[in-house]
């Protein structure tokens, strides 16, 4: 492999590139479900290739291929270079890239258990056992567990003469509940929504999340939710639970915080940012508690990682300070045009596309006070908990969030639950209104394993750390 990448850096050289980096991939990935007692999904799958960036006067060109092979690997260098040219054509500014330190280095995911040596067998059985168990609940119409498992090996090698190799093992987990009554459906996910909770790390995630634990208990709410009462249309206090407050910390503070998306370079999929350059040091995202950091050294977070996909180490930085907006995530590129220290956020989803600015796990640190004492120093409130549904504007400032399940607050305590939960507010007034964080003991790095971006789209892996935290005055129960 080595000799590959020296022979694309080479090619791509003798053509005129003033710079060449390549990225080989190989990814294996397990994919297992089981609905209602049948087998919905077995998927293994192999993936392996090779994408080259080329960089001639002031413009990029990428080319990529499945074919590891030297004539191949000629004939995309030469391609990459050939692209530039053209790019360069029709170039607006010069791309120029900030400086950093070529490193040789290798990193590997921590782990205890190689999910892939886990054999097929016991797998299906676990989640199996799962669903007979939330199925055997009175009330439950559908049950579904699921597993996946990803391997990413990857090369990285530039023509400044960086060589990396990084072992990437991602595993996830997850199982719901649904109940369907009186015209509608309810659903209860453990330990998240959307497939469940992932960390870079092997099979002993399974183990730690005590699903046969807590089987029972989502049968029970999510047949208990039928019968609730609707979420009031009102304004309230609201505390949000971890992993719902992670989705709010992606797509209002993470996504406007691409440094691309605040350039206007990355737009048309899921817009740009209302946290422009002009705002950078300056500008009130949230309250004084508010801080959040961009962290890919975290340990088991899903946007953890070694170096990026521009050779760049992983760091940890402040995105938001006290309150105030501080830091972008950046490119090489980007970095220069802001006359900043690249942070190590460039990352593609595969070796056939360039690679994009993507967070890594960008968490809002802990507060000072426990969950009973924030829910006992709350008098009229709601807590709302597991995301069932968003939306926010292409400037990410105006959202509505709707959850899967909620609890009335009264006089500091939890008195009733209510469904059909949503919330709605504007960025920076959200976060403004942000009076407690709770503390470590509830702090947790949640993964959003699907974070879509690019086009054609680009979908990866990311985390946000997030322990429940309350708001005050908020407006809830819209849409009725």
């Amino acid at each position: 492999m080595k000799e590959l990448a020296e022979l694309a850096l080479d090619t791509a050289k003798k053509g005129g590139a003033s710079y060449v980096d390549i990225r080989l991939v190989r990814v294996r990935k397990e994919a297992l479900s089981v609905k209602n007692g049948n087998i919905e999904v077995i998927g293994d799958s192999f993936d392996q290739g090779f994408g080259i960036r080329s960089l001639f006067n002031g413009s990029f060109g990428f080319a990529a291929s499945y074919e590891l092979k030297p004539e191949k690997v000629i004939e995309m260098a030469r391609l990459s270079v050939e692209i530039a040219k053209a790019s360069a054509l029709v170039k607006g500014d010069d791309v120029i890239l900030a400086d950093i330190e070529p490193k040789v280095a290798e990193y590997r995911t921590p782990f205890k258990v190689d999910p892939f040596d886990i054999a097929l067998e016991n797998k299906l059985e676990t989640l199996l056992g799962l669903n007979e168990r939330i199925r055997g609940f009175a009330g439950i119409n559908i049950a579904s567990a699921s597993l996946r498992f990803v391997r990413k090996e990857q090369i990285f090698a530039s023509s400044e003469g960086a060589f990396i190799e990084q072992t990437i093992m991602m595993s996830g987990a997850g199982m719901e509940a649904i109940a369907i009554g009186g015209g509608e459906m309810q659903i209860r996910s453990y330990p998240n929504s959307h497939g469940g909770q992932f960390i870079t790390g092997g099979y002993e995630l399974v183990d730690a999340l005590a699903f046969e634990d807590n089987a029972e208990r989502l049968a029970k709410e999510a047949v208990a939710l039928l019968a609730a009462k609707e979420c009031p249309s009102t304004r309230t206090d609201l505390i949000l639970g971890g992993s719902q407050l992670a989705l709010q910390i992606h797509e209002s503070i993470g996504h406007p915080a691409e440094l691309d998306r605040a350039l206007g370079t990355e737009a048309s999929f899921a817009g740009m940012s209302f946290l422009t350059p002009d705002k950078l040091g300056k500008y009130k995202v949230g309250s004084p508690l508010v801080n959040i950091v961009a962290d890919a050294t975290a340990e088991r977070g899903l946007g953890t990682f070694g170096y990026d996909d521009e050779g760049v180490r992983a760091s940890r930085f402040d995105l938001v300070k006290e309150g105030l907006f501080t830091g972008y995530l950046n490119s090489r590129e980007t970095a220069a045009a802001l006359g900043q220290k690249p942070n190590g956020s460039m990352r593609a989803d595969g070796w056939s596309r360039a690679p994009l600015i993507r967070m890594t796990n960008v968490s809002l640190l802990p507060g000072e006070t426990s969950l009973d004492e924030l829910i006992g120093d709350t008098k009229d409130g709601i807590l709302m908990d597991t995301n069932r549904s968003w939306s926010i504007d292409d400037k990410r400032l105006n959202f509505q969030f709707a959850t899967e399940i909620a609890w009335r607050i009264e006089n500091g305590r939890l008195t009733e639950m209510l469904k059909n939960p949503n919330y709605t507010g504007k960025t920076p007034f959200f976060w403004g209104s942000c009076d407690a964080i709770t503390d470590n003991s509830s702090w947790l790095i949640w993964a959003t394993p699907n974070c879509g971006k690019g086009e054609p789209m680009q979908v990866i892996e990311t985390g946000h750390g997030a322990s429940p935290a309350r708001f005050k005055d908020i407006e809830i129960g819209v849409g009725k």
